[in-house]
């Protein structure tokens, strides 16, 4: 198994900076077109094919739209978290590759359940960030609330059985369960093909 070594790595590796940065300005942008009447939303969310409103791009841009101010700062903070962790240990090309993937694999697993809500976020591309780190590392120690250690492959382990609960009995909370647990299966998926084929290019 992998050990993480965060000594010498760099902090803010380049394209977890530049994540967080179309992030915020996107969500900066959006705050001030809303306040002029304008809805980025409109555009850019994930919507259904049956909507109306669906547009080609909107698999990749819903990854960049957030709901609220809370909604974008946890999205970010598990970004640079689990995000600076793999793009160290993968490399820059490899780790982007794989939060693409994992976020817009999920927006188009999640347009084939019923009843999709109008969908935002990076949460599915991040919670893929949280399988991958726990595989990879499943024995390093995360701090719930900062205190209570816990294994990774615990932890991650925990967070599928809740998401997978809460998509089952409370999937009219506004939280989109299913594309969380769609982000992480799209990253099990692509690094068990990684693992099976580790010179492929990608």
């Amino acid at each position: 198994m992998a050990q993480y070594q965060p000594q010498g790595f760099s902090l803010l590796p380049p394209a977890v900076k530049h994540l967080l940065i179309i992030n915020v300005l996107v969500f900066g942008a959006d705050y001030v077109l809303q306040r002029q009447g304008i809805y980025l939303g409109n555009i850019l969310a994930l919507f259904s094919l049956q909507s109306g409103n669906f547009q080609v791009w909107q698999p990749l841009s819903y990854m960049f739209m957030h709901a609220n101010l809370s909604h974008i700062f946890f999205n970010m903070f598990n970004l640079w978290m689990f995000g600076a962790a793999m793009e160290n240990f993968w490399g820059t090309k490899r780790f982007l590759t794989y939060y693409l993937a994992c976020g817009i694999g999920a927006g188009l697993l999640y347009m084939l359940l019923p009843g999709l809500h109008i969908t935002v976020g990076a949460s599915a591309a991040v919670y893929g960030l949280l399988l991958a780190f726990g595989m990879t590392f499943p024995n390093e120690y995360i701090y719930l609330y900062f205190l209570m250690p816990i294994k990774t492959k615990w932890f991650v382990t925990g967070m599928i059985v809740i998401e997978l609960l809460q998509g089952i009995f409370y999937s009219y909370d506004g939280v989109a369960h299913f594309a969380h647990l769609g982000g992480m299966l799209i990253g099990f998926l692509l690094i068990m093909w990684w693992r099976k084929h580790p010179f492929s290019r990608f």
